[in-house]
């Protein structure tokens, strides 16, 4: 199975000046919790709702002021759409991360593959077995210190 058969196709972006309150809204529409950040048509960024929290949780400033190019994360994992499901899940695994970005040419964002389109399909007689994301949620939620994994978008 391939992501382009199970990613959310066309997701909502948002670019680098983007304030963390038009954000939230458009996660808030479309309830998702990570907004691809994107500048002149390529992935810049990603951001999410647990940045955009603990960003204003440690600031003195509101959603309104605050743009989204400053606490989006940079160093950004992908997949693309012909990759294979077990793939993607092998990247989310090493990465530590609940959702990719699905890129295309030129780095244009495609759509946003996540823990939940995957485990959708998993299964016993489905194409992922169960114990693959039993072994990838536990990866993802081990406690750890941060640490920066360098990876270009």
């Amino acid at each position: 199975m391939k992501v382009k058969d199970i990613m959310t196709s066309e997701p909502r972006t948002c670019a680098p000046d983007t304030t963390l309150a038009a954000a939230a809204n458009l996660m808030w529409e479309d309830d998702c919790g990570i907004l691809p950040v994107v500048k002149e048509g390529k992935l810049v960024g990603v951001v999410t709702d647990r940045d955009m929290f603990i960003a204003l949780a440690t600031r003195n400033e509101r959603a309104s002021v605050v743009r989204v190019g400053e606490v989006s994360t940079s160093l950004v994992l992908t997949c693309e759409p012909e990759d294979d499901v077990h793939a993607a899940l092998a990247t989310m695994k090493q990465g530590r991360v609940r959702r990719l970005p699905v890129v295309g040419f030129g780095k244009t964002v495609l759509g946003i593959i996540s823990m939940n389109d995957i485990l959708l399909v998993a299964g016993a007689d489905k194409p992922v077995r169960s114990e693959e994301i039993v072994d990838t949620f536990q990866a993802i939620c081990a406690h750890h210190h941060p640490i920066a994994h360098v990876v270009t978008v």
